[in-house]
């Protein structure tokens, strides 16, 4: 099995960064913050190449944890719906983490990913919870 994975980001906005994640036959929808320059808790990390291999969190347990990524920590990828500008008074559920979901969608006005858990539990699933290669890159 290729262990490398591929989001490409095909939409930003103020509600989020969206984007695809594929690794041979298997994808899922991403949302992440809005590109706000790499600043921590507010942004998305940058396009590029990232070792990805399992950490257990405290609050999302065994998960897999992005890392290198320049002036950042506990990048993870995780359940959650939103992923918007706070200081728009939208809503979110990451700090600069990456959200799976099976679709995209609105929930309570807000640009969302849906079914999150399941796609986080069949993305664990697939990659046998050994480490991978992701890379990240933009298609606007």
């Amino acid at each position: 099995m290729d262990r490398t994975a591929y989001i490409i980001r095909q939409r930003r906005s103020d509600h989020g960064t969206e984007g695809i994640l594929i690794s041979g036959s298997f994808s899922r929808y991403t949302l992440e913050l809005p590109w706000r320059n790499n600043h921590t808790n507010i942004s998305c990390i940058p396009s590029g190449t990232y070792p990805a291999q399992i950490r257990v969190s405290p609050k999302y347990g065994i998960i897999y944890w992005v890392q290198d990524v320049d002036g950042r920590t506990y990048i993870l990828i995780h359940a959650g719906n939103w992923a918007g500008d706070v200081a728009k008074e939208l809503r979110t559920h990451t700090y600069g983490c990456i959200l799976l979901g099976t679709r995209r969608g609105w929930l309570n006005g807000q640009r969302a990913v849906l079914a999150s858990r399941i796609a986080v539990r069949r993305f664990m699933h697939y990659f046998e919870k050994q480490p991978f290669i992701l890379t990240i890159g933009e298609a606007f």
